[in-house]
């Protein structure tokens, strides 16, 4: 368990380096930790969780990146921000099952049961610990409250932001990939359909890599809208133009190099247009930061007025076709500075658009 102390050490490290004052989520007060029931209609939820500090990796996709949003959104520009405990929920399992095959389901329980085999790589970059079932749940626990509160007119909130860790969008209905495990944002899209009645989701996805997951598990769904802009030639290698599933899939991959100029042309000409002709009721972003200029990962030259202006984008959308209904999701997003001025830049458009 020497890898388990030396992450835990880490994390307490980068924490600190990344914002003096931060705490974490179960340490903050009671003001900090607003709950559904007394706020003002219109405002910006964001869900996330201690445990998700405790899915420990020794890859890029790390506990750090947590303390880093974390200490970004402590700033007072965000104290109106509205803030929850992603939960346990007795339906957590059924909603993974309705994305994702028991076998596929089973492994992954099996591996993080056999606790004395952690941590356990599913391949070289996509690893589960012993605080990872707990976090993979609570994962979807935060996906799923999400859509409730967005779409129970009572609760006030117009959109939300799961800051959550493992991400999900390269996770295939039986296929383990790229650091995902359950690809939370098509169970959150497959939920709102099953629970609140949702014929027509969309799902755009500017994540840096293509989410090869949340394509092919609704490749074939033509009540499901999938638009991605993503880097290409690129990992996983999925995502061309040609791929376009029964009409619901648009993909319009960049080149290294390309900055925020042509990432606002392929978006405006190609992603946004086919969005509006789809006329969405619930609008899921899969929002990736690495196609920042200082992502490690990737060549794509995007700064944080870019992430703006897409987010506005999308609410925008979602305010004309779904009632502003609006979840998105944390993907990608390795640089951590970067990463945590990106999603501020994020979630103050989400809050603008509430």
């Amino acid at each position: 368990m020497a890898f388990l102390s030396m992450s835990r050490r880490r994390v307490l490290k980068l924490g600190m380096a990344v914002g003096a004052g931060y705490t974490l989520p179960s340490q903050a007060n009671a003001e900090n930790l607003k709950g559904p029931s007394s706020h003002t209609k219109g405002s910006t939820l964001l869900v996330t969780h201690e445990a998700f500090l405790h899915h420990m990796t020794n890859t890029q996709e790390r506990s750090a990146r947590m303390t880093a949003i974390d200490a970004a959104l402590s700033d007072a520009a965000f104290s109106a921000l509205w803030r929850e405990p992603a939960p346990l929920r007795g339906d957590i399992e059924a909603a993974i099952l309705r994305v994702h095959g028991a076998e596929h389901l089973a492994r992954i329980a099996a591996a993080a049961a056999d606790t004395e085999n952690l941590p356990y790589f599913f391949d070289r970059e996509t690893i589960i610990s012993a605080g990872s079932w707990e976090a993979l749940r609570r994962a979807v626990g935060a996906a799923l409250l999400a859509v409730d509160r967005v779409m129970d007119p009572a609760s006030g909130i117009a959109n939300a932001f799961c800051q959550i860790r493992p991400p999900g969008h390269h996770a295939e209905r039986d296929r383990i990939k790229g650091f995902c495990l359950f690809n939370n944002i098509a169970i959150a899209a497959a939920y709102a359909r099953a629970k609140h009645g949702i014929e027509r989701a969309a799902i755009i996805d500017f994540d840096v890599h293509h989410g090869n997951g949340t394509q092919q598990i609704f490749y074939s769904d033509r009540a499901m809208f999938y638009g991605s802009m993503h880097q290409m030639p690129l990992f996983p290698g999925t995502g061309a133009v040609t791929e376009t599933g029964v009409g619901n899939i648009v993909n319009a991959p960049l080149r290294a190099g390309d900055d925020g100029t042509r990432f606002r042309e392929v978006m405006t000409q190609r992603i946004l247009p086919a969005l509006d002709a789809f006329r969405p009721e619930f609008i899921f972003i899969s929002a990736g930061f690495d196609a920042h200029v200082d992502d490690p990962l990737a060549g794509l030259r995007l700064v944080e007025s870019d992430f703006e202006w897409i987010t506005q984008k999308l609410v925008e959308a979602a305010q004309k076709h779904c009632n502003g209904r609006l979840v998105s999701f944390l993907e990608g997003g390795y640089r951590l500075p970067a990463l945590a001025r990106s999603a501020a830049a994020h979630v103050q458009a989400l809050m603008a658009g509430a």
